[in-house]
């Protein structure tokens, strides 16, 4: 996988850029100068998967990546976000990874010190909010094609206004990820 199984910054939204991470000891990495960054394939899937939820989650174990990339952006409001491309050995491994992370969404909630609300779903992709209690809120845009899973989350201070934007980047995401 390479930059090109992620999306162009002008396609997600007007006024997104590319973001160089230069990590640190807090971000739990260093930076590479570049907006991209490969992470290791279990971690990367694992720490996708919500935490800190009011409601017990399933506890099946999920197929793990052969390959994980990340990009960082800024919207054109100027608040972070990333796209996770998680590449599997096959469509089955993905769509079980992908199976079980919605279910990990849905079974969060809306109590505890995690709360995830769904905005919409589709046969092919899903948008939620995952707030944290007196902490940001994210908008989370999920999606599966082929081997591959890619989980877009931008933090929004309104997120439920973001329904029809979370909609408009499931076709800008499914034209690049499972690229070769």
């Amino acid at each position: 996988m390479s930059s090109k199984n992620l999306p162009a910054p002008a396609k997600l939204g007007t006024g997104w850029k590319t973001y160089t991470d230069p990590g640190g000891a807090e971000a739990g990495f260093l930076g590479n100068e570049t907006w991209t960054r490969s992470r290791e394939p279990h971690q990367a899937a694992f720490e996708a998967l919500p935490v800190g939820c009011g409601k017990p989650l399933p506890t099946a174990s999920l197929p793990v990546p052969k390959h994980a990339l990340q990009g960082s952006y800024r919207t054109g409001a100027g608040t972070p976000a990333t796209v996770l491309v998680l590449r599997f050995a096959d469509a089955g491994a993905a769509s079980g990874y992908y199976g079980g992370y919605q279910a990990r969404m849905t079974a969060c909630g809306n109590k505890g010190n995690l709360q995830v609300t769904q905005l919409w779903s589709s046969p092919d992709a899903v948008a939620s909010v995952r707030a944290y209690v007196d902490a940001e809120a994210f908008v989370e845009v999920s999606t599966l094609k082929g081997s591959t899973v890619a989980l877009l989350a931008q933090s929004a201070a309104k997120p439920a206004a973001q329904a029809a934007w979370a909609r408009s980047v499931v076709p800008v995401l499914r034209a690049v990820i499972d690229s070769p």
